[in-house]
């Protein structure tokens, strides 16, 4: 979640994809560098992704900027479905309220409100599969792509169950928590938890720290996650991603499989894979430093494509 420090973004603001509104905001610092957009997580609002590795993406030349997907935050949330369970949406034939196409335009229709022509894209989680249908959507506006602890963008219904442990899914499936305040700390930690590699103490009061600063009710709402899951894509595969592309995942992931990073990996040409040692389906401390150093070296093979061998 996000750190403590004192005001480091602007004033909230609102871009327009049709009815829906999507909150976004900048960072204040390095706001002179290369556009970059965050794309975040299922349920959960923007202020999940820590400061302190937005500071180290500043520092590495980004402008950072990060927005709510719809149904999350303070964006637009959608009317009720039929589908109130996030593993019911996720194998359903099709999504009911609306598609993965009209995810990728959101995305797009932040940078317009930016000013931003294109800009390179960081997507966890879910926000990872957005992204990469936002490369292949609008592929004009995407300078490089990022897609960490995510499944394959083009693989929808049951064509996810190689890539996700169903054991941890259901876990995040049952938590319940009042709609309150308390209710949202208490679901906030709890996910924390679930999510947090195995393989590093869980810090537990760290975890209530952040959860009391980000109090938000996504975590544990499921009709909204239902709704964001179950958003199918109808496009072309990930194959067709021209963009250059790095694929990030933690090593310890209890809800995303190391697998589903390899299978974007090898289906994207040119793309690199990363597994990043004692991280889980997060975005810890630990793992700053390499995130933002892999996105510079990234955004250096925008500006200076490899020669092709010649002969």
């Amino acid at each position: 979640m996000s750190s403590s420090s004192p005001h480091p973004w602007s004033p909230v603001r609102w871009a327009q994809n049709g009815h829906v509104r999507l909150a976004f905001d900048q960072l204040t610092e390095g706001q002179d560098g290369e556009p970059l957009l965050l794309a975040t997580g299922l349920g959960v609002n923007r202020l999940w992704v820590p400061d302190g590795l937005c500071r180290m993406l500043a520092a590495q030349g980004f402008a950072v900027a990060r927005y709510d997907q719809r149904d999350g935050g303070e964006s637009t949330h959608l009317p009720a479905t039929a589908t109130r369970n996030p593993i019911a949406a996720l194998f359903g034939k099709r999504g009911e309220a609306y598609t993965a196409e009209d995810m990728a335009d959101d995305a797009a229709a932040v940078m317009d409100a930016l000013g931003w022509r294109s800009a390179h894209l960081l997507g966890v989680s879910l926000g990872g599969a957005v992204a990469q249908r936002v490369a292949l959507r609008h592929p004009d506006r995407v300078r490089t792509l990022t897609s960490m602890a995510a499944v394959p963008g083009d693989a929808t219904g049951l064509r996810t169950m190689p890539y996700i442990r169903l054991r941890t899914l259901g876990k995040f499936a049952r938590l319940t928590f009042p709609d309150t305040p308390e209710g949202a700390v208490a679901a906030g930690v709890a996910v924390s938890r679930l999510l947090a590699s195995p393989n590093r103490p869980f810090d537990e009061q760290s975890a209530r720290e952040a959860a009391e600063r980000n109090a938000d009710s996504g975590v544990h709402d499921q009709r909204a996650q239902s709704r964001q899951i179950g958003a199918q894509w109808h496009g072309p595969p990930i194959s067709a991603i021209t963009r250059p592309t790095l694929v990030l995942h933690g090593e310890d992931d209890p809800l995303i499989k190391p697998g589903a990073a390899k299978a974007i990996a090898s289906r994207i040409p040119g793309s690199r894979l990363v597994v990043l040692p004692e991280v889980g389906h997060e975005l810890p401390a630990c793992s700053w430093h390499s995130v933002a150093t892999e996105l510079r070296a990234l955004a250096e093979t925008a500006h200076h494509p490899p020669v092709p061998p010649a002969g």
